[in-house]
């Protein structure tokens, strides 16, 4: 699932595309993803004249003149086409510029959704109105997480994928973030001090912002919008590498836990 850095790719790749450009067509090929496409959504983009791109946690919002933001999430294998010669099967959701730009939405598996929503109104948008702070916002600080996982007995890998304590945050982000501030996944998230909260942040931010610039990992199905792969997963200290030597010499472990595999170094992270 492309998680927040391919997300983050995915609006960097948009903009310069759609960024100030008048749509001349918004069209859904089909009547649903996950959910259904708004009926009046054609109605609502065709004319519309794009401000600003953004996301939310592992949401893209595209915000226009009319008042109307939308808001896309990529599922498990969305990924936005630009100027494709020609339309595949499952390419959902057609936008074209009056430049003559075109924009393809590709959902094979189809668990990505489309909406629209009142800019003016994004925070109560029901997906986000119990998210937590960005990660890489200044509101995700140690100070913060203290107080939102003070008690809290449940491993704070788990808490860490809590979309109400941090937003967007994934798998994979998480081993690595661990990873990198030396904490065991396992550790109960209410017992952990204020100094390696701080550290855990500091982490946090460093991995998403080199996932970022790597242009997000190539996991199954992501792709860039300009068609390239992200380079991020040959850079990955631990997630996917069980049985493989750490840095420290030791073998990197995996574990399930919430449905999902941890991956970490039990001499590392403590």
């Amino acid at each position: 699932m492309p998680e927040l850095p391919e997300v983050e790719t995915t609006i960097r790749g948009l903009e310069p595309v759609l960024k100030g450009a008048r749509l001349s067509n918004v069209e859904a090929r089909r009547a649903d993803l996950r959910r259904p496409f708004p009926t009046d959504l054609r109605q609502r983009m065709t004319g519309a004249t794009v401000k600003t791109l953004h996301r939310r946690a592992k949401y893209g919002l595209i915000d226009t003149d009319r008042g109307d933001t939308m808001i896309f999430h990529l599922g498990m294998s969305g990924r936005w086409r630009v100027d494709p010669a020609e339309l595949l099967p499952h390419d959902h959701l057609l936008i074209v510029t009056q430049a003559g730009r075109t924009l393809a939405l590709n959902d094979p598996r189809r668990f990505g959704s489309v909406d629209l929503w009142p800019t003016d109104a994004l925070d109560r948008y029901p997906p986000f109105t119990a998210m937590g702070p960005e990660p890489l916002g200044p509101d995700l600080t140690g100070e913060y997480l203290l107080t939102a996982l003070g008690g809290r007995r449940a491993s704070i890998k788990l808490m860490l994928l809590d979309q109400k304590i941090v937003a967007g945050l994934g798998n994979i982000y998480v081993c690595e973030a661990l990873f990198l501030a030396r904490i065991s996944p396992q550790t109960a998230a209410g017992r952990i001090s204020l100094p390696r909260l701080e550290r855990l942040v500091v982490a946090i931010r460093a991995v998403l912002l080199l996932a970022i610039e790597a242009g997000g990992s190539s996991l199954r199905d992501y792709v860039r919008p300009d068609g390239e792969l992200g380079y991020f997963s040959k850079q990955f200290a631990v997630y996917g590498r069980e049985g493989e030597p750490c840095g420290c010499g030791d073998l990197v472990q995996r574990y399930s836990e919430g449905g999902r595999s941890t991956f970490w170094c039990p001499k590392c992270q403590r």
